[in-house]
């Protein structure tokens, strides 16, 4: 399918032309490339049809690049922006220049925090102390019918069940727990998106019940179900605080990389204290 921009043609690759730009992303080590290459989630851009030699990825609120940098891809939005920015993630410097000047002042540089993938890393008792650490006025429950319906109508949780349009396709592919008090989730951990073997983490905390130990003990029970269905619990932190509350969970640090906030309409959203977007 052709798409355009800036009468310019590009081209939009159905889910068994991933092969193409697979070498283009081979060193990438973001789940959530994985999952689009794999085609479960998300949407892929080349610059050629045949034989493309830059490509992006768009899945949930983040824009991936890859190969030579190309501005049509970097002007390349959704039809439609239900949060109103983009994370954009650049392989390099070239897109990063490209990205600041097309966007100019709505693009924040920041750095976002890779954490490694090590299968063998978890303590089980810990995780387990944490879960049992819940403050007695809290509850854990697994992401049911009724609370997919919940989460996904805040802003601070819609991001828990975002990449699942029905409650049907959450409970096949996809995980998640809520902390509850007096019946209503306030905090919680979930899949982000899926990818062939693991998920990638979203966990975030309405702001008047953080610093409780809640999000620690929804990671937990989170990280110890998929050990459970052998699925592994992939982390990548937006900053500094994510990252601590992922070396608690027993994670180790990796490299640090380059992000833009890119913000594209109505009022600027602090997604800090969210993990993911």
């Amino acid at each position: 399918a052709l798409f355009f921009t800036e009468d310019k043609m590009c081209y939009k690759l159905s889910q068994n032309e991933m092969g193409k730009i697979k070498n283009l992303f081979a060193r990438s080590q973001e789940t959530l490339v994985w999952s689009c290459l794999q085609g479960l989630m998300g949407t892929a851009y080349a610059n050629h049809a045949q034989k493309p030699t830059s490509a992006q990825i768009i899945i949930g609120s983040f824009s991936f690049f890859a190969g030579e940098a190309d501005r049509r891809l970097v002007a390349n939005l959704p039809e439609t922006l239900p949060s109103g920015y983009m994370l954009m993630i650049p392989e390099n410097e070239a897109w990063s220049a490209l990205i600041e000047e097309q966007y100019g002042g709505k693009a924040e540089r920041f750095l976002r925090y890779a954490i490694k993938k090590e299968p063998g890393v978890f303590d089980r008792q810990k995780l387990q102390a944490y879960i049992k650490a819940l403050p007695p006025e809290y509850t854990l429950a697994a992401i049911d019918e009724a609370l997919y319906d919940q989460t996904g109508k805040e802003e601070w949780s819609k991001y828990f069940t975002f990449q699942f349009p029905t409650y049907e396709d959450y409970r096949a592919r996809g995980i998640g727990y809520v902390a509850l008090y007096q019946g209503n989730p306030v905090s919680g951990a979930s899949s982000y998106a899926i990818y062939d073997g693991g998920i990638e983490i979203e966990v975030d905390t309405q702001e008047n019940h953080r610093r409780k130990g809640l999000a620690l003990a929804c990671s937990a029970k989170l990280i110890l179900a998929c050990l459970e269905r052998g699925l592994y619990p992939s982390w990548d932190a937006h900053n500094l605080r994510s990252v601590a509350l992922a070396e608690k969970l027993g994670y180790h640090r990796g490299s640090e990389y380059v992000a833009y906030n890119v913000i594209l309409e109505g009022e600027k959203h602090d997604i800090r204290f969210g993990k993911m977007g």
